[in-house]
């Protein structure tokens, strides 16, 4: 990890690997969790294997859904690693993202009391590293991740 140009989130997931992958890899359970409520998510594409896309739609009032997400799986290691990026869009094309670009390597591995869960994001620059801080990974991250842990939990 690079201080300058990463940011990181971790949690105790107390569910299996196996049903966190599930949360990552099933359209039904990834669209339960990957957007802050009360806001929801709408999966256009989640294809999991290098070069699948990862499209979402995100929506405020469960009426109109803007685009939110329009990515790329660059490594899927079953039950182990995603990596995607959305500075590579759903159709392979360089993308310039708007707030930021940014690749996300999701990381599980076995804890005694589940999943240990980390998050990896890797930006071009410092300052796309502190404008993603500043716009709130930490709370908006870190928000869907215990929107993750509450459906992984519940199926355990």
């Amino acid at each position: 990890m690079n201080q300058d140009l990463d940011l990181t989130l971790e949690r105790v997931i107390r569910a299996p690997r196996a049903v966190v992958w599930r949360a990552w890899t099933d359209p039904a359970r990834f669209a339960q969790w990957w957007v802050p409520a009360p806001a929801v998510c709408r999966v256009e594409r989640l294809d999991v294997h290098p070069g699948g896309a990862l499209v979402t739609r995100l929506s405020e009032d469960g009426v109109r859904f803007d685009p939110q997400l329009d990515a790329t799986f660059l490594v899927v290691d079953q039950l182990e690693r995603l990596v995607f990026t959305n500075a590579v869009d759903s159709g392979w094309r360089p993308a310039n993202p708007s707030p930021i670009a940014m690749t996300a390597e999701i990381i599980l591995a076995d804890h005694p009391d589940g999943t240990d869960y980390r998050i990896v994001v890797r930006h071009g620059d410092p300052s796309a590293r502190a404008l993603h801080e500043q716009l709130g990974f930490a709370d908006g991250w870190g928000s869907v991740t215990k929107q993750l842990a509450e459906i992984a939990e519940s199926e355990a």
